[in-house]
């Protein structure tokens, strides 16, 4: 029987503030697991979810959060003790989906701060089958509340580069190489792209350049022929292919998935990662001419958590270049701050309850 304290950051209404609340932890249910919170990474998603309209499954209050790592304390015996890092999207493992491999979009799949309160806490409560142990080695490298990056802003990503069928030689345009975007770009390097970063920062693209990506435009200002002309030049340049461009639009704009569209040529593939609520007018016959393919992705699928953990235990993927942490206290700043762009790193939020 569990005793003691959860302490959650609870959003009560949209656009307003988060009120920290406390709650006594419950009996923990078999399946289950009690898990005290390492790190929560911000994302876009709860922007939107804070911000932008975008309905949670869950009616209000509800504490957001689902990019989480932290140390099993009480639930099934064999996970107590363990440091795992809990999947932004938890399947029920039995249905169509799940046994086709398509277990990313199970249709009983639970979210944590979507379907339940999640990770803006000293603790969560969540279904043990598909949390993913994080090895001791990688301990040595990242501390547990960094690697809470891999629950959504490094697995997204790699889910997505898999499902683009991207091959070593490839040219990858990546548009928006903040929180998520940057890791796609890593990740396509990392399977042998030839990477173009595209962005309107110049600390983003600085960053990205100085970690091995091959090349970067700053896209402020100029037109979409004008950027499709330089992608071009650089292809060019870095005997890039001419055709067969694997696109990942990650900025979650309108104004990114208009030119991801325009960026579109023969053989391409353009993967849809970001989300925006803004409506986008496209020719969709120019997916025929081209001979082209346009692609979603949702999440990651729990079962691909371990070879995320692998790239970063082979240290071919580094994260700590991409990441900064303020205690979980500061949510309320931070998430103004995420909104208006302050940052141009991911935020890991660090409990901080005394």
């Amino acid at each position: 029987m569990s005793t003691g304290t959860i302490y959650q950051w609870q959003m009560n209404e949209a656009n307003k503030e988060f009120q920290l609340i406390r709650n006594s932890i419950p009996i923990i249910e078999k399946g289950k697991a009690l898990i005290k919170v390492a790190g929560c990474g911000v994302c876009h998603t709860d922007i939107s979810f804070w911000h932008h309209g975008v309905q949670t499954k869950h009616q209000l209050p509800l504490t957001l959060g689902h990019e989480i790592s932290g140390t099993v304390v009480d639930g099934d015996m064999q996970w107590i003790g363990k440091h795992v890092i809990i999947p932004a999207v938890l399947p029920c493992g039995e249905c169509d989906f799940c046994k086709k491999g398509r277990s990313n979009i199970c249709r009983n799949q639970l979210m944590p701060g979507n379907d339940f309160h999640g990770g803006f806490a000293s603790h969560i409560i969540v279904p043990s089958r598909f949390l993913c142990e994080v090895p001791a080695d990688i301990l040595h490298k990242y501390s547990l509340a960094q690697l809470a990056v891999i629950a959504d802003a490094i697995s997204t990503p790699y889910q997505v580069i898999k499902k683009s069928e991207l091959e070593s030689g490839d040219l990858a345009i990546v548009i928006g190489v903040g929180g998520v975007g940057i890791y796609g770009a890593l990740i396509a390097k990392i399977y042998g792209a030839k990477v173009i970063a595209l962005d309107l920062s110049d600390e983003k693209l600085a960053n990205a350049k100085s970690n091995g990506i091959d090349a970067t435009i700053n896209i402020k200002g100029l037109d979409q022929k004008q950027i499709k002309d330089r992608v071009k030049e650089l292809a060019s340049e870095l005997n890039a292919p001419k055709f067969g461009w694997k696109i990942f639009e990650i900025s979650g704009t309108k104004a990114g998935q208009e030119l991801a569209f325009q960026l579109i040529t023969f053989a391409s593939t353009l993967s849809i990662v970001g989300f925006t609520m803004d409506k986008v007018e496209l020719r969709l016959s120019n997916l025929m001419a081209f001979d082209a393919k346009l692609i979603g992705t949702w999440g990651c699928r729990a079962e691909l958590y371990p070879d995320v953990l692998t790239l970063i235990a082979n240290d071919q993927l580094k994260i700590g270049h991409f990441i900064e942490t303020f205690p979980m206290s500061q949510i309320n700043e931070v998430f103004k701050n995420t909104l208006n762009q302050v940052y141009s790193k991911r935020s890991i939020l660090l409990p901080d309850f005394n």
